[in-house]
């Protein structure tokens, strides 16, 4: 029988956590310092989640971690990690710890539950909304040819319309997730933008560039240098639909490869956004490993329970 007991004291499944984290950044070719980065950025909050360990006729099988949130103002759970141990997997203890997940984050008033994936997990999350995935490789030069494309400096008079078109992307990728509503994506889109790109063309870190082929444009990229210590992270490169289906794909992505290394940096990391599995085949075929996928499920009500009943969720940062 599996059964669940909070923790008082996390430390041993914080380091377990954290040695996992690490290894799995590893595996995807990221270095020590960008490793440690990542692994600041995804431990942010870990102090307020709630971790209970699992059990089976009294013996550890595993852990799983929660926490509930206000994000823009309504009650969101988290899985943050749901651990099997290797000897036990495979007996229903994961899919009991996912609606234990549920069930706690329901009780707390939460309407929404994202996890984000590190490990394989089956099909354990399978009616959960992909998001986005997080990928990356290490660059080695050189990087392949361009197949028939130039990529060349985006000019002043080019940017209004790229990032007017750019946003417009943006919050479509957003929309068709299922992260936001299109009113919430579009503030996301103006309040991100600004953050990046304060100075435009001329932001420091920053590589904005055209594609052509035979004298017409047919595509463009966005990277930002230095986003983890030596390593690029690509916001966009983007082939306009009429030319998609002719190899142009991998060649921005060569073009990408190639503006990180003159940038000094040696990996190339994306985010791409769920229900684009096109984009998600071309990273695969590339060698782009996946290392974290977000995911999101909605939650009824929990019967008889408010947010209000509960008042002990934190606010998201």
């Amino acid at each position: 029988m599996t059964e669940f007991s909070e923790l008082g004291d996390n430390t041993q499944w914080r380091k377990d956590f954290e040695r996992r984290l690490r290894a799995s950044y590893a595996a995807a070719g990221l270095g020590v310092d960008a490793a440690e980065r990542m692994l600041q950025r995804t431990c942010a909050g870990v102090d307020d989640w709630t971790v209970a360990e699992i059990t089976d006729t009294g013996t550890e099988v595993g852990h799983v971690a929660v926490v509930v949130t206000v994000d823009n103002g309504t009650l969101v759970g988290r899985i943050g990690d749901l651990r099997i141990s290797a000897p036990h997997t495979g007996r229903g203890h994961e899919r009991a710890a996912r609606d234990w997940a549920e069930r706690w984050c329901a009780e707390r008033g939460a309407r929404r539950l994202y996890t984000r994936i590190t490990e394989p997990a089956g099909g354990l999350f399978d009616t959960y909304s992909v998001l986005g995935q997080l990928r990356t490789r290490r660059v080695a030069p050189p990087p392949d040819r361009l197949d028939g494309i130039t990529a060349r400096p985006m000019t002043q008079a080019e940017y209004p319309e790229w990032l007017a078109s750019e946003k417009a992307s943006y919050i479509a990728d957003i929309v068709r997730s299922g992260a936001l509503s299109p009113e919430e994506a579009v503030r996301k889109s103006d309040r991100d933008f600004a953050d990046l790109i304060p100075e435009g063309l001329d932001t420091p870190d920053n590589t904005f560039l055209v594609f052509e082929a035979a004298g017409e444009r047919m595509g463009s990229g966005w990277l930002k240098h230095g986003y983890l210590p030596g390593v690029t992270y690509g916001f966009s490169l983007h082939v306009h639909e009429q030319h998609r289906g002719k190899g142009y794909g991998r060649a921005a992505m060569v073009a990408g490869e190639r503006a990180t290394l003159a940038a000094g940096d040696s990996s190339l990391m994306f985010t791409v956004w769920g229900g684009n599995e096109v984009a998600m085949n071309l990273y695969t075929s590339t060698g782009y490993h996946v290392i974290g996928e977000s995911r999101s499920l909605g939650l009824s009500p929990y019967p008889g329970l408010s947010a209000a009943a509960h008042p002990g969720h934190r606010r998201s940062p």
